[in-house]
């Protein structure tokens, strides 16, 4: 998996749906992984709670955003 610092919108446009449904995953995986470590004791790098959440904010948009497209695409054919 690579780091939640290391990806940017740009990147994430570049990936197929299943890539991001796989890197949804596994960032949402982590990011319980993390939660869970932060109550129980000290994180190392507290700010990967903060990147993490945000990757995975990145990601539903990116996702959202496909959504609508398909959703416009349809009715432009239409007219």
């Amino acid at each position: 998996m690579v780091k939640a610092s290391e990806h940017r919108a740009s990147e994430l446009r570049k990936m197929s749906d299943e890539q991001l449904l796989l890197e949804l995953k596994e960032t949402t995986d982590h990011f319980f992984r993390l939660r869970l470590l932060s109550q129980t004791e000290r994180l190392d790098a507290p700010s990967e709670l903060r990147k993490n959440r945000r990757l995975i904010a990145r990601i539903k948009t990116v996702q959202k955003e496909r959504e609508r497209a398909a959703a416009v695409q349809p009715k432009q054919d239409e007219d």
